[in-house]
């Protein structure tokens, strides 16, 4: 009984280290977008003024960040 319980955890350990070695680890060469404000929120205007706000989108990743589509919401 006490080989097959260890044989069992020792398994379950082996499957757990597995998972962890193949899907926890991240490609370092790829892009990683970091957007630190996501949203903003205009001062009231007059219909029809003009109105602009840039937003920063920071790569903290090792590879090019192409940005190839952008759309209000």
């Amino acid at each position: 009984m006490k080989l097959k319980t260890l044989t069992v955890l020792s398994f379950a350990l082996f499957l757990t280290l597995f998972a962890a070695v193949c899907f926890g680890t991240q490609d370092q060469s790829s892009p990683s977008a970091v957007f630190p404000e996501s949203s903003y929120e205009f001062s009231p205007v007059l219909d029809g003024a003009k109105v602009v706000h840039n937003f920063v989108i920071q790569n903290k990743g090792t590879a090019t960040l192409k940005v190839e589509r952008v759309k209000t919401g």
